[in-house]
């Protein structure tokens, strides 16, 4: 059931990739954040920054999530599948990479569907924009801090349990780090 559901799009797709900004680019424009995006949009959203620099799947799920300040973070879950099938669709192309990472890059096809689908592109990047704007974390240097500030704390709460004067030290730490927060 499942797979003709996947061919019904996949074939719809070839087409017009994703068929939905034909009808209406940037429909819903005052709608609330709670969904960034629509069925297919990802697929644009990839292929367009793949189009400004070649990206493997984890610097992409990094850069929607600093580019949505936090808001929107997409799972390997999603990115992965979505650029086999750019591949499939001769969209992107695979390139050597270091590390052993498979990193894409655009081809003269994704490039014409990113120019035929302008305006629906702009109006889902217009809705990452806003979701930014109105993240609480909206920057990435505060979001990266906090992690730093997370797995410092679980680095040296796991293993040995620590001292009574190490809890009341970091504790002492943690509520001066607020306190300073607070102050700014």
């Amino acid at each position: 059931m499942y797979r003709h559901h996947w061919k019904r799009h996949e074939h719809r797709s070839r087409e017009s990739f994703g068929g939905r900004w034909g009808r209406g680019a940037g429909r819903g424009g005052g709608r609330r954040l709670g969904r960034l995006l629509e069925h297919g949009d990802l697929r644009f959203v990839i292929l367009a920054l793949i189009k400004d620099k070649s990206s493997h799947g984890y610097e992409l799920i990094r850069a929607l999530e600093e580019r949505t300040g936090g808001a929107y973070r997409p799972s390997a879950g999603a990115i992965y599948p979505t650029l086999a099938m750019l591949e499939d669709e001769g969209f992107v192309r695979a390139i050597a990479a270091e590390g052993g990472r498979k990193s894409f890059e655009i081809t003269q096809e994704g490039l014409a569907a990113l120019e035929r689908n302008k305006a629906g592109v702009e109006a889902v990047f217009a809705r990452l924009d806003e979701a930014a704007e109105s993240s609480p974390r909206s920057s990435p240097r505060v979001e990266r801090a906090m992690q730093n500030l997370a797995l410092a704390l679980k680095l040296r709460l796991q293993g040995e349990r620590p001292s009574e004067a190490q809890i009341d030290a970091i504790a002492a730490a943690l509520d001066e780090a607020a306190a300073k927060i607070e102050r700014v």
